[in-house]
């Protein structure tokens, strides 16, 4: 049992992931953890796309049939408009707006909360002002960097004129969000959940009071990745071979032909590696882009390639690798990140190796449960090699990684400290009332 720090705390919560909400630090951490420390979220958002698997921001809910939404017991849910809608990015703030509206009625706010939204950020916090309330920003990922680099991505690209066109609306819009979220919307807020210490000492760089903000590092569902619960995979490809295990999307921007390179220098040393990418891409060009360089490369039977995958059958195929990967580019998106899917093998007992970005550093120096290297292939095949090569030092890794995330990273721990935020958030404002 948590002792509630409060009555009952209200707060409404605008989110950009789609609703119902499928990330674990929504659905789990808001979901199930926050109510027990008496904070109770209505969420407010877009209805979206459901795929019930495993995506890029960890496991999610849902069944092999398709995604199946459970009730949010934990305050109230008001979707308005869809992200599958051409015009999303567009009316999104007016539809926002009106789930406020609803939010308010619904339930009187202690505090209102956007996360990763620009518009109605500005929103949020005008509304805050209004009601006397505070305002909180929540960034899990810098949306103002990566709103550029998609503007640059345009300006790299040769074509018909209505490309400069689009590049010209990626750049005002680049432009207006860099003024929106650091000169008014993060100043102006009473506190700033981010996603790492990484982002927190980025932000400090750019004037925001460390004070105001807590990390709120990526973590797991303890009872979901409880080993001994977990069915193998019987994949009768996987018999006789030393599977390595990549959890996540593919995709070009995150530079997943680079576990291509490292799967050919491990087939150079133990001829019966298997190499298993066990998740989908965020679109079909980019899965049939992985594909065809799987197969340039002559890896069919060195790499298996998945897809989108329920939860139960990805963790079987999880819990057969005797080594777990997570290479993230480097670079202004990425650094300040917290990647799940390193937590997630150490949970499971599976070594990790993982490349230099402050958090996974942060992760392997305190567990000691598996070898930070730089994102080269030879660093990484080095590395995985020793794993596969040394037992001894792989079950003193295997050993080490579940008990540290017990202690570090479940969303139960995570909760606490998110709890104690909003303890002082809220405190002169009186929640609960």
């Amino acid at each position: 049992m948590h002792p509630h720090p409060f009555s009952i705390a209200s707060i409404v919560y605008i989110v950009r992931d789609p609703l119902p909400p499928l990330r674990a630090d929504l659905a789990t951490l808001f979901g199930a953890e926050m109510p027990r420390h008496g904070v109770r979220a209505e969420l407010v958002g877009q209805g979206g796309g459901f795929d019930g698997g495993f995506g890029d921001g960890g496991f999610t809910a849902g069944s092999a049939a398709g995604f199946t939404a459970e009730p949010w017991r934990a305050g109230g849910m008001h979707i308005v408009g869809s992200l599958r809608s051409r015009f999303a990015s567009l009316f999104s703030p007016l539809w926002d707006a009106l789930g406020l509206l609803r939010a308010w009625r619904h339930a009187r706010p202690d505090c209102i909360q956007v996360r990763d939204k620009v518009a109605s950020a500005l929103l949020g916090l005008l509304a805050a002002r209004l009601l006397g309330i505070p305002f909180v920003y929540w960034m899990s990922f810098p949306i103002v960097e990566g709103f550029e680099a998609r503007r640059d991505r345009f300006r790299r690209r040769r074509g018909p004129s209505w490309l400069s066109l689009r590049w010209l609306g990626h750049a005002l819009r680049a432009a207006a969000s860099r003024q929106v979220i650091y000169r008014l919307v993060l100043p102006a807020a009473e506190h700033v959940f981010v996603q790492s210490e990484a982002m927190r000492d980025w932000l400090a760089g750019r004037g925001i009071a460390p004070g105001r903000m807590t990390p709120v590092p990526m973590g797991v569902d303890a009872a979901l990745f409880d080993r001994n619960a977990i069915a193998p995979s019987l994949d009768p490809r996987l018999a006789g071979r030393r599977v390595v295990l990549y959890l996540g999307r593919v995709a070009q921007s995150r530079r997943s032909d680079f576990l291509l390179e490292l799967a050919l220098l491990l087939r150079r040393e133990i001829p019966e590696v298997l190499l298993v990418i066990a998740g989908d891409a965020p679109s079909s060009d980019e899965m049939v882009w992985m594909r065809t360089a799987i197969a340039a490369r002559g890896l069919g039977r060195h790499v298996l390639l998945t897809g989108w995958l329920p939860q139960a059958a990805a963790l079987g195929y999880a819990v057969r690798a005797e080594v777990g990967l997570s290479p993230i580019p480097r670079g202004a998106l990425y650094d300040v990140s917290s990647p799940t899917k390193l937590v997630e093998y150490l949970a499971l007992g599976i070594p990790g190796v993982a490349n230099d970005i402050p958090d996974q550093q942060r992760v392997l120096a305190d567990s000691g449960a598996g070898l930070c290297v730089p994102m080269e292939a030879g660093a990484f095949a080095e590395a995985t090699l020793r794993l596969l090569r040394e037992p001894a030092l792989a079950a003193r890794c295997a050993e080490r990684g579940p008990p540290w995330v017990r202690k570090h990273r479940t969303y139960d721990i995570l909760a606490r400290e998110v709890a104690r935020a909003y303890q002082r958030i809220l405190a002169p404002c009186g929640p609960g009332r």
